[in-house]
């Protein structure tokens, strides 16, 4: 399974980015997928993740009312809408897909880097 993770770039603060995540391979049928963020000299956060059979989502408390995650199974894909962007939300952001975990503990499969830079 291959994520490709696409839709970084630079906003400045108050604004909004979409960052979309595609699996390819083979049979894809994932227990979750979501993301992940890493800030320069920091460790990986949990950022979101979305249940892909119910939808049930799951943020962490610092993004919770900003990012929105979503997905569309039939394009083996997801989504994280952020809005009320905020410097502190620098970082690579990291799609995550796993067969068997649904949030923070997600670790089977990984797509590269997508960098959101956030300015005052």
């Amino acid at each position: 399974v291959q994520l490709q993770a696409f839709g970084g770039g630079l906003v400045q603060a108050g604004g909004s980015l979409r960052l979309s995540c595609a699996a390819s391979g083979r049979t894809f049928s994932p227990a979750a997928m979501g993301w992940f963020r890493r800030a320069a000299g920091k460790e990986r956060q949990f950022v979101a993740a979305i249940s892909w059979s119910t939808g049930t989502a799951y943020y962490t408390d610092s993004v919770k009312g900003r990012f929105t995650i979503s997905k569309d199974n039939a394009k083996n894909s997801v989504y994280l809408q952020m809005n009320s962007l905020k410097v502190e939300d620098t970082a690579d952001y990291y799609c995550a897909a796993d067969s068997f975990r649904f949030g923070p503990t997600m670790d089977q499969y990984w797509g590269q880097g997508t960098l959101v830079t956030v300015s005052s």
